[in-house]
């Protein structure tokens, strides 16, 4: 009965019983994750037959998330908020972890134990608080760039304690020999990947980049063969991972490589929770409340207080101090991982990591209500939170990229709309799949992005909801009724134009909420109408218009904008 694939089909049904309620009480499933391990291992329904095969998919989920978060690691969201990302990150993983520290050890734990959990407790959830950020339209604001600029510190730093624990794991030399090793193994590794990274993966992504399929194995086949590289050389496949997206973090498709692994990514990390929830030991947990309580207010109160200062003293108003410290009010999947590879190196037992994930669970859930609810308590607290601000505040608000115009596809018709919306104004992007096209339009000066319009992961992640106008010329009608459906469920005030080959498709599009559908058949008959209205008998008007379609052709013929060869079916239609 309990074979693999009944086993884990079994899992994943109580994983989404469990999650619904979750969600129904608005916290990151993550929560449902880790109870629904809770529940199907030996402490109740014991499911958990063939761990093997749960682990492999929980290594994968480890290896798709540190992935995914090294393309977001790109050094350009640090240098658009400047010097305060990293006073504030460094400064809060100082302090939270030597203050930490001192309280764990008062708490009877032995220096190796609270050295270990004190580092846990400075890294917060990037995944988590982008997601909370994204909901509360926060992502653009100045305390949200800062919030993501000192997470992306923490990671950054991270991935160095992730390389020294997974080196120590692996190493059987003494300590100065591990130290010299390690050293040397890094520098070899940097020499020859920085140079890979500016000039080999532009051009080996550029020819990848022109099938979404290969692309797509490209992407999965350079993470898992740079993990590889590093387990050889001694180091943790996590890190591997992490180093293989922070390499691809630069390329112009970063975008599109995300949004297609997300899924995976979703797919596989439930198995890592659930792994982690079953693992948890209870019998000894009752002795470590009082240690649970101290360390969860500790990070729910203290560390937000610590960011609080650091932004007060740097000339930060409260409200931009108190927003920026919420972000840090939780303990992330990187405490975890850390935590769960020093069981592995047998430095900490399996009850630190119970200990460590429930105050994670406790604190997950309840920074998910503090940010949420975080106007109405900066409003409660507001007199006393000015303790934390200077007299002179220098604060500028950062200005947002928000596009107003988007155009999904720039072919043949494509090319007109976008000399429109030069016209119009400079807040206008283009996303297309053909590599070539984006890169002309950059050199152009033109906002343009790789991607498959296809994707709604990628459709949500470049905010076309906020646009005042979006324009698909992909005539195909599942993809006009996804970009619908992503519009209606953000409820977006969106103006949507989208192409239609059939009348069918387009009296569909327009049932469905379109705002208005190219029919490009008809549209040409109606234009040259128009022309021979206007024109009648007079020969001067059609010479101006034949002066200007001619200047238009040879433009289009120039950027390779040919109209495609069509068989005889084509012609009838």
């Amino acid at each position: 009965m309990f074979e693999p694939f009944i086993q884990f089909s079994l899992i994943l049904l109580i994983v989404l019983f469990i999650s619904t309620i979750i969600r129904l009480l608005k916290q990151p499933l993550i929560i449902g994750y880790i109870v629904s391990g809770i529940v199907v291992g030996p402490l109740f329904l014991n499911l958990i037959k063939n761990v093997q095969t749960i682990s492999v998919f929980s290594e994968m989920g480890i290896a798709f998330l540190l992935f995914i978060v090294g393309l977001h690691l790109s050094p350009k969201v640090i240098k658009e908020v400047g010097k305060v990302a990293l006073i504030t990150g460094l400064g809060q993983i100082i302090f939270t972890s030597v203050i930490g520290f001192l309280i764990i050890y008062l708490l009877g734990f032995n220096v190796i134990t609270a050295i270990y959990i004190a580092i846990a407790l400075t890294f917060s959830s990037t995944i988590i608080i982008m997601k909370l950020l994204s909901d509360k339209d926060a992502l653009e604001k100045l305390y949200g760039k800062i919030s993501i600029g000192f997470l992306l510190v923490q990671d950054l730093v991270a991935i160095v304690i992730l390389i020294v624990i997974s080196s120590i794991m692996n190493s059987s030399n003494s300590p100065n020999n591990f130290l010299f090793m390690l050293v040397l193994k890094g520098v070899l590794l940097m020499i020859v990947l920085i140079p890979v990274s500016y000039y080999c993966l532009p051009r080996l992504s550029d020819f990848f980049a022109k099938s979404q399929e290969y692309l797509f194995l490209f992407a999965i086949s350079w993470g898992f063969g740079i993990s590889i590289l590093f387990a050889y050389l001694g180091f943790s496949i996590e890190v591997g991972a992490l180093i293989a997206g922070i390499m691809l973090s630069m390329s112009p498709y970063t975008h599109e490589i995300s949004s297609k692994l997300k899924p995976l990514r979703d797919f596989f990390i439930i198995s890592f929770f659930i792994i982690l929830g079953s693992q948890m030991v209870f019998q000894n947990i009752g002795n470590l409340i009082i240690p649970i309580i101290i360390l969860s207010c500790f990070i729910l109160i203290g560390n937000p207080l610590i960011v609080m200062i650091l932004m007060g003293v740097m000339g930060y108003s409260k409200k931009t101090s108190f927003m920026a410290g919420l972000t840090v009010a939780q303990i992330s999947e990187f405490s975890l991982i850390l935590i769960a590879l020093g069981v592995k190196t047998g430095n900490l037992n399996q009850e630190i990591l119970s200990f460590v994930t429930v105050i994670g669970l406790i604190t997950i859930a309840g920074s998910t209500y503090m940010i949420k609810y975080s106007d109405f308590i900066f409003n409660k607290f507001s007199r006393i939170l000015s303790i934390f601000e200077r007299k002179n505040i220098h604060e500028i608000d950062l200005p947002k990229k928000k596009f107003d115009y988007i155009l999904l596809g720039y072919n043949r018709i494509g090319f007109s709309i976008m000399k429109t919306f030069k016209k119009i104004t400079k807040k206008h992007l283009v996303i297309d799949f053909n590599p070539n096209i984006v890169k002309e339009l950059q050199k152009e000066g033109i906002n343009a992005i790789y991607g498959d319009v296809d994707d709604s992961g990628l459709l949500e992640e470049l905010e076309i909801n906020k646009a005042k106008v979006v324009v698909s010329t992909i005539p195909e009608k599942e993809t006009n009724m996804l970009i619908l459906e992503v519009l209606k469920r953000e409820k977006a005030k969106t103006i949507s134009v989208l192409t239609a080959r059939q009348i069918e498709d387009g009296l569909e599009l327009y049932s469905n909420g379109a705002s208005y559908v190219i029919m490009p058949h008809f549209l040409g008959g109606e234009y040259v109408s128009k022309i021979i209205e206007k024109g009648k008998g007079n020969k001067k008007s059609y010479q101006k218009e034949r002066k200007k379609e001619i200047v238009l052709l040879k433009e289009r013929l120039k950027k390779g904008l040919e109209h495609p060869l069509t068989d005889k079916n084509q012609n009838e239609d």
